[in-house]
């Protein structure tokens, strides 16, 4: 069953096309991920998603409600935390969190087994009667997504749930993110971190300049980027006939070498590493170094929008700059 379904979904803000014809499903219990840079459009997909934007065009329907026509249904099935910080600073988590559960008109018997049930599973025991503005960033970040799953939310709306944070908190959060599996919920995230989408999503959408270029699981974006690769430094250039042997291996689909490093496309990975040495021991090849490099989602956004997600930042930010000076 699809939790979320979309149809040329689409934002237009005056002459500039922020979401452009997106169309995809999330069935239940999936984590999908949006990968793309900043002003891709993500979290301009999830403000129509989650009701705050009405589309320009085209529709979606989460758990089976119109997100334009039955809006306050849409609101009762899903949970959300925002890209920006949206607690109360001032209050401590708890107080954040009973607040949260009272809007939502949960009985005062579900509000406590609900608190108790975020706090355990985030591991927030012990800070949740501590004002928020004296937690840590990272511990501000997993009241957020406790916020969010408080409800019981059938559809979990992350946008860039771990910016601003460290690499330590980052992974920490990923694990809580992950645990949300097992709780049998629906996730929709949306990230600019390659190592994020590829370590939580069981599907990524690419998205560039409002549109998504691929879908598929991280595997197989991956996989179509490009082959493992096997990288062998050879000794004193000697690696001629060791090329020539190698070329006539099957599982090597490609060879490059520049005369001290060879860079070997092979079908099979790891695997393929004693078999590449047996044949620079059997052609009397000096190695001096071997290694395995996989193909990465970076590898695979290069591929299908021709540029990395950091040069479509940079890219994404002069032509933001350039609109405001047509603006003035």
């Amino acid at each position: 069953m699809n939790v979320l379904e979309v149809e040329g979904l689409t934002k237009i803000f005056g002459d500039f096309t922020a979401v452009d014809h997106i169309s995809f499903t999330v069935p239940e219990g999936e984590i999908f991920g949006f990968l793309g840079p900043n002003g891709a459009g993500k979290s301009t997909t999830i403000k129509m998603l989650t009701t705050i934007l009405n589309p320009t065009s085209g529709e979606a329907r989460v758990c089976g409600y119109d997100i334009v026509r039955e809006r306050d249904e849409v609101r009762r099935n899903i949970g959300i935390v925002f890209q920006d910080p949206s607690t109360d600073r001032f209050l401590t988590g708890r107080e954040n969190l009973r607040y949260h559960a009272v809007m939502y008109h949960l009985s005062p018997k579900e509000i406590e087994e609900r608190i108790d049930e975020v706090l355990d599973l985030l591991e927030l025991r012990g800070r949740e009667d501590t004002p928020i503005n004296d937690c840590s960033t990272g511990i501000q970040r997993r009241f957020e997504v406790a916020r969010g799953f408080l409800t019981h939310p059938r559809l979990l709306f992350l946008d860039e749930p771990t910016i601003g944070l460290d690499m330590q908190a980052r992974k920490r959060l990923w694990s809580y993110i992950d645990k949300l599996r097992k709780e049998e919920i629906t996730i929709l995230l949306t990230t600019h971190y390659i190592e994020e989408a590829d370590y939580l999503c069981d599907r990524v959408g690419i998205i560039d300049h409002g549109k998504i270029v691929a879908i598929d699981t991280p595997q197989n974006l991956k996989h179509v980027a490009g082959s493992e690769v096997v990288r062998v430094e050879v000794a004193n250039g000697q690696g001629t006939k060791f090329a020539d042997a190698l070329r006539a291996v099957d599982w090597i689909t490609a060879i490059e070498y520049d005369g001290h490093e060879m860079r070997l496309s092979v079908v099979g990975g790891e695997r393929r590493i004693p078999e590449v040495l047996a044949v620079a021991s059997q052609t009397g090849t000096p190695i001096t170094s071997v290694e395995l490099v996989r193909p990465s989602l970076e590898d695979a956004f290069l591929y299908y929008t021709g540029k990395t997600i950091r040069e479509e930042e940079g890219s994404m930010q002069d032509l933001m700059r350039t609109r405001m000076r047509k603006r003035r």
